[in-house]
């Protein structure tokens, strides 16, 4: 079953749970389904803000209790895991804020923030805070290329405006995963 479908099938259940485990793809797919009417914004953006918190919650505390076990010590070896430390480190607020934004670190990040002294109470409303903007911006996106497509291709058929989105939203994110990249690259260099 496709993540479109899923949605569609779902709604706003499936909204959150795919912005907790998928992230930007479930959350831009909703954002377009509220375009076509499918769905509310409204409900899309607190959908998909309440999924990121509570998976990202999950994974700080998981990180927080297990910190000194072997799962988690083998993940903090991982240079991803190494990347989001010192990052943290560096920009403790920032990076709490921003790391649902990188690409190869939303994942890994809480569960380093939960290895980290960062007070649970800290991470809690700065998450709270980023996951409602991310939610907000991800599903705007996914909105206004709704609208994009439909000015440039007029009312499509859902199919067809599902498709031209999905090829839309995939050429968006390969070029956002290569500058994310090179950024990335840059600050690393330039913290070595």
């Amino acid at each position: 079953m496709s993540i479109e479908t899923f949605i569609a099938h779902f709604g706003l259940l499936a909204v959150g749970l795919g912005a907790a485990a998928e992230g930007e793809t479930a959350l831009m797919t909703g954002g377009l389904l509220a375009h076509q009417g499918l769905l509310p914004i409204g409900g899309v953006m607190a959908a998909g803000a309440i999924g990121s918190f509570l998976a990202d919650e999950i994974f700080f505390f998981l990180g927080r209790h297990f910190r000194a076990r072997p799962a988690v010590r083998a993940l903090s070896e991982k240079p991803a895991f190494a990347r989001a430390l010192a990052l943290l480190e560096r920009h403790p607020v920032g990076f709490i804020l921003a790391f649902r934004f990188l690409y190869g670190l939303r994942t890994v990040s809480p569960i380093a923030i939960g290895t980290s002294s960062i007070p649970a109470r800290r991470f809690i409303v700065l998450n709270a805070l980023a996951a409602t903007v991310w939610g907000i911006v991800i599903a705007a996106i996914g909105y206004t290329f709704g609208q994009a497509i439909e000015m440039a291709f007029g009312k499509l058929g859902r199919i067809e405006h599902v498709a031209i989105a999905a090829a839309g939203l995939a050429v968006l994110a390969a070029g956002t995963i290569v500058l994310v990249r090179r950024r990335l690259a840059r600050v690393a260099k330039a913290a070595d």
